[in-house]
């Protein structure tokens, strides 16, 4: 296993660091983020849950919201900007949602149940003049179910969905809300993308793409207790881990997001705080099974999953990952007792590719794409070439395809098969995933319906048995009994080797030593707004 460099830059950097002070308002703090550009700031935003952490729930808000207020206890859904919700027990395919009143949008229009009808047409009516592409491609996937929302009163909306669906609450906690009013405004997306306005905690300052965007703090926020501490933030674009480790070593930013794990010894000397906390995530290769693919076969399947050294793989992070036993970690509800045993078994995988007539001279090729840097990715590039080597002692012939994030997630949007994927030959990608809600952890994956543009089913699984259990868990209203057949779900994906599962993050941040107030949920969102600095 290569041992990380540490850079030039970052000994500097620490050998400095005691001596160097770099002037800044104590009442603003800054942020290096994995992403190599400033997330979309018109609503959903782009770069993956990065962005939603620095963007999305930052200047907007959601009719449904996570409690991020725990280190201790999983993250569960409250009352956001409705303050609740109930499904018709005569007809499961309608929901009542009652609004919050009083909420004002950033330019201090109303928020009211028009623009809850206005803020879906966005993402879903091509013929609105408010409908935007760009949102649509971002949020629709994440709101699959809802067909229409209508307006009852002022401050009541029924949402409607096209069958029967339990998971309603957790798809709507993606879908954030723009104001109509700023839109009518301005004209454009582009425009407003300039003077962005949602509810949120954060007020939109200034941009510079690809460099820093500032927002302040939104005093008239529509929650008392979630108003900032901090009178602005600052968010830079620093895509390199090292060089976020300087950035933070040097006192020119506060927090950073994913240090070098090699380097968290010399942050820890210098003072820094290093956060970690469990949370719903997996990194994996999701294998193309479109006709032809050379995953299809499921012993080629299992047998690279038992050509992961996934323990070598935490040791590369520096302790900072959960080796995966299955798609979520065992702690879940919906684990179950899967037969098939993740494990580090060579010779076992070896065996496996021989009886497909795959040797050390004859092995298998697979292509792979994975992104440079960003949302939940840790050190991906790092990691890719470690299971790499591992997997190339197993008979295979693994092929990057390397790109940015947002280019990544982009191709993720697209199935296997679409000329992005296919004509590249890539037959294998690797996009960080949030195992928040069922939804998201086993309906968008695995549901054969949820084939793109319907969902990020990218490598086009298609299982009758899957389709059938995830029927059934949308369809059951009761958590335990939902609990129950996810679990099952779970089995059949772990046994089927659906994925070839690496490691579960711990979403190790760096924080300054008097940067203070943050809590690290168990989730891939947090909140920004008890942050502050301290002399």
């Amino acid at each position: 296993m290569p041992r990380p460099l540490r850079t030039a830059a970052a000994i500097l950097a620490l050998s400095c660091a005691s001596n160097l002070a770099v002037a800044q308002d104590l009442s603003t703090f800054r942020v290096g983020m994995t992403a190599a550009d400033i997330p979309l700031t018109t609503g959903n935003p782009d770069q993956g849950f990065e962005g939603f952490r620095f963007m999305g729930l930052m200047l907007y808000d959601s009719l449904v919201e996570w409690d991020l207020s725990s280190a201790d206890k999983p993250s569960t859904l409250i009352p956001g900007l409705a303050t609740e919700w109930s499904v018709d027990p005569d007809d499961k395919t309608k929901w009542t949602f009652k609004l919050r009143q009083g909420v004002k949008f950033h330019d201090g229009s109303e928020f009211t149940a028009d623009a809850v009808v206005w803020n879906f047409d966005k993402v879903k009516d091509p013929d609105s003049p408010q409908y935007d592409p760009r949102q649509a491609g971002l949020a629709a996937a994440r709101i699959p179910s809802i067909v229409a929302v209508n307006k009852i009163d002022d401050y009541t909306v029924q949402i409607v969905t096209d069958v029967p669906n339990a998971f309603v609450p957790f798809q709507v906690s993606y879908w954030m809300m723009s104001s109509p009013a700023q839109f009518e405004k301005v004209g454009d997306w582009e425009a407003f993308a300039q003077a962005p306005s949602g509810t949120g905690p954060w007020k939109f300052v200034s941009m510079q793409p690809r460099k820093q965007v500032t927002m302040a703090r939104n005093p008239d926020y529509w929650d008392p207790d979630r108003v900032p501490a901090s009178d602005q933030v600052q968010l830079i674009p620093t895509p390199e881990a090292s060089s976020r480790t300087s950035a933070l070593l040097s006192g020119q930013v506060d927090w950073i997001e994913a240090p070098s794990p090699d380097a968290i010894p010399q942050l820890e000397g210098a003072g820094m705080q290093i956060v970690t906390n469990s949370y719903p995530h997996n990194w994996a290769i999701a294998p193309s099974r479109a006709a032809g693919s050379p995953w299809n076969e499921i012993d080629v399947r299992k047998a690279a999953n038992l050509c992961i050294d996934r323990q070598g793989i935490d040791q590369l992070l520096g302790g900072m990952s959960i080796p995966a036993e299955g798609h979520v970690t065992p702690d879940s509800p919906w684990f179950g007792q899967p037969t098939f045993k993740l494990g580090y078994e060579p010779d076992d995988a070896r065996s496996l590719m021989e009886q497909h007539g795959y040797t050390q001279d004859a092995p298998l090729h697979v292509k792979i794409a994975v992104s440079t840097s960003g949302s939940g990715q840790m050190q991906p590039l790092p990691m890719f070439q470690y299971i790499q080597s591992t997997l190339n002692q197993c008979h295979f012939d693994v092929e990057a395809e390397v790109m940015e994030w947002n280019a990544l997630l982009a191709l993720a949007r697209q199935s296997a098969e679409a000329p992005d994927s296919a004509d590249k030959g890539i037959n294998g990608i690797i996009v960080s995933r949030t195992l928040m809600d069922p939804y998201s952890a086993f309906t968008r994956l695995f549901d054969s319906h949820r084939v793109p543009p319907n969902g990020s089913n990218w490598g086009m699984v298609n299982d009758p048995e899957y389709d059938k259990l995830l029927k059934a868990a949308r369809e059951e209203f009761d958590p335990a009994k939902q609990d129950k057949i996810l679990s099952e779900l779970h089995e059949k994906v772990v046994d089927n080797a659906e994925w070839i599962w690496v490691t579960h993050d711990v979403n190790p941040r760096a924080l300054a030593p008097n940067l203070k107030g943050f809590v690290q949920a168990k989730n891939w969102f947090q909140d920004l707004t008890p942050v502050h600095l301290e002399e």
